[in-house]
């Protein structure tokens, strides 16, 4: 295992992030041959291993990179501490552009790297990975799930992301008006990737009238002539739409000072990780302009939960679902507390993950 080199100030910088929000590991591994520059955040493992998914992204620099896996990472912890799952928090970042970098070589370097880690990290399918990669992983290493339903595992996650980010659209309509029904409510997708892909299935079956965006046309035109969806090729002007609910189903950090000014919705549930550009901030944002928002980490939940079947004793598909469907009760429930104490709901559901990972350390020293 190398460690990668950093300058003299790098080298301090990321003890402090490490410290910042209690991770409890940070691992840099290189292998010149391939190309494989990956950072692992281990974020807390009292409830199980860590696990999260393998992100491969350009970034722009290391810095970058660091504060995208410590992040994440730490959602991973909440995601499945709210989904009641015995799995603690972890992500990998794999740095590079996967159109030159990722081959067969490259992903079974990445296996033998997890392998080493012991069973600390579990690595999934994320964003610009997916279950044929796994494939290529699982030569390595048995620490790794999202494989294909042919390797017996439990095929792509992503139609059960959009199944619990469902779930969680209905829950905050609920919430909103008294009806969880979405017939005829203005939603906003923000990303036609898989994810997005799937839950313009779900809301179709309910009549809502969808407004699409996507920085890919071939997404959104694939679409474009499903009923009641309406294309904006402006991403920007997104942001000005007049929408029931905004569903940021892309790239982080969507939510900050300039959209916030500009959305005229009344809720928030997306997908995408880290939402919030800064979450005491922009939390604090929102539910002064009274836009109630569904946390990230618990919208998502559907993919962990997925795959975490796969990982304790073979995926059941059955029981996935009814697991994701408990999201929708769990996000009424972190509404009403953040509406009766008039407290960001971030907040809210990282008190009550916290709360759970708190009851089970206590009880197994005791």
């Amino acid at each position: 295992m190398n460690t990668s080199a950093l300058s003299s100030q790098d080298k301090i910088l990321p003890f402090e992030k490490l410290l910042h929000h209690n991770h409890e590991r940070l691992v840099y591994h290189h292998d010149a041959e391939t190309g494989l520059k990956v950072i692992v955040a281990i974020h807390n493992t009292t409830l199980g291993p860590a696990l999260g998914g393998a992100r491969m992204w350009n970034y722009a620099s290391e810095a970058e990179a660091l504060n995208d896996v410590l992040r994440l990472s730490r959602g991973m912890t909440y995601k499945s501490s709210l989904a009641g799952l015995d799995l603690g928090g972890g992500k990998a970042v794999l740095m590079g552009d996967p159109q030159k970098l990722k081959n067969e070589a490259y992903l079974r370097k990445y296996g033998q790297f997890i392998e080493s880690l012991q069973g600390l990290y579990i690595t999934a399918p994320d964003v610009n990975t997916n279950i044929s990669d796994m494939v290529h992983i699982a030569k390595e290493t048995k620490y790794v799930v999202g494989l294909p339903a042919t390797h017996d595992g439990s095929d792509d996650p992503s139609v059960l992301t959009a199944y619990g980010t469902y779930m969680s659209i209905k829950a905050l309509a609920k919430h909103l008006t008294g009806n969880d029904s979405l017939a005829g409510k203005k939603i906003g997708i923000q990303g036609i990737g898989k994810v997005g892909r799937a839950l313009v299935g779900f809301l179709a079956k309910e009549e809502s009238e969808m407004y699409v965006t996507d920085i890919v046309l071939d997404r959104t035109s694939a679409i474009a002539k499903l009923p009641k969806v309406h294309i904006i090729t402006d991403a920007d002007a997104f942001y000005d739409l007049d929408m029931d609910i905004y569903v940021p189903c892309a790239l982080g950090l969507t939510i900050n000072d300039d959209t916030i000014a500009r959305l005229k919705c009344h809720g928030i549930a997306g997908a995408a990780n880290n939402q919030l550009a800064d979450e005491q901030k922009h939390g604090a944002m929102l539910v002064k302009k009274g836009i109630l928002y569904a946390p990230d980490f618990l919208v998502s939940a559907g993919g962990v939960i997925n795959v975490h079947t796969e990982y304790y004793g073979g995926y059941n598909k059955a029981l996935a679902y009814q697991q994701v469907e408990h999201i929708y009760a769990t996000c009424l429930e972190i509404l009403r507390i953040a509406t009766a104490t008039n407290r960001p709901s971030q907040e809210v559901a990282m008190q009550l993950a916290e709360e759970r990972i708190l009851a089970i350390k206590n009880a197994r020293l005791g």
